[in-house]
């Protein structure tokens, strides 16, 4: 009778505590997505949301009309970029300055470590801001120093605008990164480490046969980090460019933001947009997920 007593009070305190979070994120997380994706095949264009006929049925019509859109590939292709600069740039970056810093290859490294980060501590607008005037202006600075060397050096808006921005996504990140991988490579027994130097292990080996495998569900972890983050990218983009000139660096927060707020608004668009964000980030992670299961080590 106790025990029956006790399994019952201990399921309502797991029920008491879960409930919140559930709650809050079935409202706040679940709902959204499932109405957004509901919202993707019906043909409403604003007002009132459950008037009489605003929600009706549409078929793949806004799907169509976005695999249609070569615009939608323009962005769709910026934003794979954006996803190749985070899980091929800023990940082995970030591991390979944290392993800099955490085998104390250079001196001071409180300094350099609290000098990477830095970029994360400062909002996204205000350092799009900086990179627009710093280098997307035809009074830049770094217009100013083309001239300089070369006074023949004609201002093109627009030509190297997506390059700025892959540069100032993987420096702007990448200390992030930096301090996952710091703060995992402290948890390494460093016995271990100690044991394959007197073993005779270089260097290499020790990293690549002793730390990345210690690391690999680390490494995936992050990789989920940078692919959801890639293609959700917004405020740093649209204060830098606006997706401009001519679609050139729109990706496809911004496109979806265009169809829903500019203009005509376009909502089912917009939602299937969303829907097809929502697919290849689960693509993606999938196959890392796949890549660290053939390739990984141990945690």
């Amino acid at each position: 009778m106790r025990d029956s007593l006790s399994k019952r009070e201990e399921r309502a305190s797991y029920i008491v505590l879960v409930l919140p979070a559930l709650l809050l994120y079935l409202f706040v997380m679940a709902f959204p997505a499932i109405f957004s994706f509901i919202l993707s095949f019906s043909n409403f264009r604003g007002g009132r949301l459950f008037a009489s006929g605003a929600l009706s049925f549409g078929g793949l019509r806004a799907y169509r009309q976005i695999f249609a859109d070569p615009y939608f590939f323009i962005a769709l292709k910026n934003n794979l970029y954006i996803v190749l600069v985070s899980v091929f740039g800023q990940i082995p970056l970030g591991f390979f300055l944290a392993y800099i810093l955490s085998r104390s290859l250079i001196k001071k490294t409180d300094f350099f470590q609290a000098v990477i980060y830095l970029p994360n501590v400062i909002a996204a607008v205000i350092i799009g801001i900086l990179f627009n005037r710093f280098f997307l202006t035809s009074n830049s600075v770094w217009v100013e120093v083309q001239k300089y060397f070369n006074p023949e050096y004609e201002f093109i808006y627009g030509k190297n605008s997506m390059a700025v921005i892959l540069v100032c996504i993987l420096w702007m990140y990448t200390g992030l990164y930096m301090i996952i991988f710091l703060a995992n490579l402290q948890k390494i027994d460093v016995s271990i480490i100690e044991a394959s130097k007197i073993d005779g292990a270089t260097e290499m080996q020790t990293l690549f046969h002793i730390i990345l495998p210690a690391l690999s569900g680390v490494i995936v972890t992050t990789a989920i980090l940078a692919i959801s983050g890639s293609l959700k990218s917004f405020d740093l983009i649209f204060v830098m460019t606006g997706g401009g000139p001519a679609f050139r660096t729109s990706v496809l927060s911004i496109y979806m933001y265009n169809k829903a707020f500019q203009g005509a608004p376009n909502y089912p668009v917009a939602n299937a947009i969303s829907t097809v964000m929502v697919v290849i980030c689960f693509i993606l992670i999938g196959l890392t997920q796949l890549a660290e299961k053939r390739f990984g080590g141990r945690d």
